[in-house]
């Protein structure tokens, strides 16, 4: 039986990327990346729960893929990183950035552009299980149903 790699891992086998330092990136690189993470992540969780047209599917995942949730997520997970993930939270957080949320206060773009450069960095570190273990506890923290 053939091995299970990880997304991750079959990306960087297919497209033959070499190995780097992720903690050389730009916090606003991992944003870039975990932004991409954290929306896979909802929409799958959103497409298994319920097969329905693409229009409602959407309406759902922007509940949770907007920066106020996700700013509320970073503020439900104070106490649950590790001192390494706060450092990368902090670093997305102070990021300076050139764009903003249409609907979101300056406050709540940053701590969602932390809270992205945290799940960037979990998922480029094949950190996958901790990464959805953040995600699910922040809801579950929040007291919204995913």
């Amino acid at each position: 039986m053939e091995e299970s790699l990880t997304l991750l891992a079959a990306v960087k086998q297919k497209f033959e990327c070499g190995e780097v330092d992720i903690r050389t990136y730009s916090p606003l690189t991992l944003a870039y990346i975990g932004d991409a993470i954290y929306d896979l992540i909802i929409r799958t969780v959103v497409v298994e729960r319920a097969n329905r047209p693409a229009n409602k599917l959407h309406k759902t995942v922007i509940r949770y893929v907007n920066a106020g949730t996700q700013a509320r997520m970073s503020e439900a997970l104070e106490e649950e990183l590790t001192e390494e993930e706060r450092a990368v939270y902090h670093r997305g957080r102070n990021a300076k950035s050139y764009t903003s949320a249409k609907n979101a206060s300056i406050a709540d773009y940053r701590k969602a552009t932390g809270l992205e450069a945290l799940f960037g960095y979990l998922y480029l570190l094949g950190e996958t299980d901790r990464l959805l273990t953040l995600v699910k506890a922040a809801f579950d923290k929040m007291e919204m149903k995913l």
